[in-house]
This record gives structure tokens, sequence and C-alpha cells, in this order.
């Protein structure tokens, strides 16, 4: 074989593997999906003029070795007058963990809803008519577990909930354990990554008996947190 051919077959396959490379860095680094307010609702009514709502990412990245993630929670007034003193919260459950939140402060332990497992209260002193405010989140996802959020709008003091997103889920069902990344779908319940690769399978009588168990402790989770809030403030539940 000529050198010539050599050095052309060579060159193909560097060319080749940088394409490679490049496709999945791009992958692994995916941008947030279109905005959604999917599994918000009204609650609290607000006052005449103001209409508050909440948006999160239609899509979110989890490195699948850190277990990190990133992503951005949007609060807005669509009505014409503006919003007065609000604050909105944000709350992770089950496998999603907030670390941090950008200009927010942590929810002491003692305050956050039951089955919830972290949470950051951000103050808005007024959102004027027509206008939104984003924050930065940085979050963890266990992907072994399924994983929710919750962006509630209360009044400044919490008395009131006007608008409350979630608990919504992030998820995927078709988990890829051996990718860099995973992305997760707005909406979507997470399907838990199965044994395989580093992780050992599961034996005997606990193997059966995890998934019935771990889908009734969510449910009783969900009950309970509704129930913490219902205590806590008497006119509404949120997350």
């Amino acid at each position: 074989m000529s050198s010539r051919r050599m050095t052309t077959i060579a060159g193909s396959l560097v060319t080749a593997a940088f394409s490679t490379v490049m496709i999945f860095s791009v992958t692994a680094s995916a941008d947030e999906g279109p905005a959604s307010s999917k599994g918000g609702k009204a609650v609290d009514k607000a006052p005449a003029g103001v209409e508050l709502t909440t948006t999160l990412p239609g899509t979110i990245s989890v490195d699948n070795s850190s277990q990190k993630t990133a992503l951005t929670a949007t609060v807005k007034n669509d009505g014409s007058k503006d919003s007065g003193k609000i604050r909105l919260l944000v709350v992770g459950f089950d496998g999603m963990t907030v670390k941090n939140v950008q200009g927010c402060s942590p929810i002491e332990e003692k305050d956050l809803p039951e089955g919830s497992n972290s949470g950051f209260a951000c103050p808005v002193d007024n959102l004027a008519a027509g206008k939104s405010k984003s924050y930065a989140v940085d979050a963890t996802f266990d992907l072994k577990k399924t994983g929710k959020i919750c962006l509630p709008v209360q009044t400044g003091d919490g008395k009131k909930t006007f608008w409350q997103q979630g608990p919504v889920p992030f998820g995927t069902t078709n988990p890829s354990p051996n990718a860099p990344a995973t992305p997760l779908l707005l909406g979507t319940d997470n399907k838990p990554v199965a044994p395989g690769g580093d992780e050992l399978p599961k034996t005997g009588v606990g193997r059966d008996l995890l998934p019935l168990g771990a889908a009734g402790a969510s449910l009783m989770a969900a009950g309970v947190a509704g129930l913490w809030w219902s205590q806590r403030r008497p006119r509404r539940t949120a997350c």
C-alpha cells in the first residue's frame, strides 16, 4: 500500500473520530426545550388584573456520572396590573433535589412540605404587568427514581397561593445509562434505569417487593404533602 493511500485513510479516520466526538458533545449538552406551563393550575383568586403563571423547560439533561442538572424556572404576570409583593417557591420531590436557586433562600427543613426533599423561596417585590422573572436552578436527579418539581406562586407572606405548577415530573421511558447524559421530558414519569452495566442486579424477596413499595411510598408522600399544606394554610393546598 502506498504511503499516499495510507495517509488518506488515516486522515479519514481522524476526521470521522472528530465528527463523532462533536456529535456526542452536542447531545450531552442539549439546550432546554421550549418553556411550558404543563401541570399548572390557578389556586386562590388573584387580584383583579393580575394573571400569574410559571413555566419550566420542556427538556432537561442529567449528567449520568454526577447526577447534576440545571434548568430555568420562570414566573410571569400576563395581566394588566402589577402583582404586588409575591414569592416563587421551587420545591423538589423524590429523586429530584433542588441544590440552589440563584437569588433565593433555602427553605428550612421544618418548613418543607411533607414528601419534599428540598426547596427555595424567591421573593419578588413586584412583577409589572406583562413582565416575567427567571431563576437559574441547580439540581440533582437520581435516575434510579422518579423525580418531580413544584412551583407555587404565593403572596409575600405565603397566606395565598395564586398559581401552582406541579408537582410535575421530569423523566424518560428510554433510560440511557451508558451515555454521558440522559435527556428528561417535562410531564413524563421517569422509568428508572434497569440493572446492568456497573449496577449489580437485586436478588431475593426485596426485588419483587421494591417496585410496589416504592409506588406506595410515592402515593403516600403526595397525599401527606397536601395534608401538610392544608394544616399550615387552611384556605387551599400547595404542592
